[in-house]
């Protein structure tokens, strides 16, 4: 499958599953509670967990779009390709989830709060080396991965890929303990569950190439 395919696939997926989930949003969610100053009636507020959690994991989630669609290119290891395009294909799906959220919600995508204060964390440094949450990758490391072959771009991959999840984990567990819409702390809860199994999986993975995260 060509990389444009790919995306086009991924980028199919995302906008269906984002009409699924607004007008189950819609249907089912009338006390999402948090305080409503901004945005439609009963909706979450601009500052709302609900809000931080949609925006800042919709980013969160593009960049492991991003990295997964750069190491299809830089292995010919099916196991590896396998595990980015699953990556790929679910995160960009969560990912139309989410925005559609913020489009019901008629909430901004962007906003003025550093990365993840809805969690508390808006004061204190998002990453190291400048990485813009817990997790992310460095512009120094997307650079990096894109300049890697075989062997050496699947380990490196794996361990940035584990990294992303365990920040994508950490951010989800805060959703399930701070939003207040039920569809939404399920899909934080289904993030929590497959990124643990993932992370598993890629010990494995780095394990049989002769190196750990």
């Amino acid at each position: 499958m060509k990389r444009t395919d790919w995306l086009i696939g991924a980028v199919a997926g995302a906008v269906l599953a984002a009409g699924g989930i607004t007008a189950a949003v819609a249907a089912t969610d009338d006390s999402s509670g948090s305080g409503s100053g901004s945005g439609v009636d009963g909706a979450p507020s601009a500052t709302s967990a609900d809000a931080g959690f949609a925006r800042d994991m919709s980013v969160h989630h593009q960049q492991a779009v991003e990295m997964s669609y750069v190491v299809r290119d830089r292995t010919k290891n099916e196991e590896i390709r396998r595990l980015a395009y699953d990556i790929a294909q679910t995160q960009a799906n969560q990912r139309g989830m989410m925005l559609g959220w913020l489009d019901l919600w008629e909430l901004p995508k962007v906003s003025e709060d550093a990365p993840m204060k809805w969690m508390g964390m808006g004061d204190a440094p998002a990453g190291d080396d400048g990485a813009l949450m817990p997790g992310m990758a460095t512009n120094a490391q997307m650079k990096r991965l894109g300049e890697l072959n075989g062997r050496k771009a699947e380990i490196y991959y794996l361990r940035l890929m584990t990294a992303h999840h365990k920040g994508g984990i950490h951010m989800a567990q805060g959703c399930v303990e701070r939003c207040a819409v039920p569809v939404e702390r399920r899909l934080a809860q289904g993030m929590v569950e497959s990124q643990e199994s993932e992370v598993k999986l890629m010990a494995d993975l780095l394990k049989a190439r002769g190196t750990k995260p």
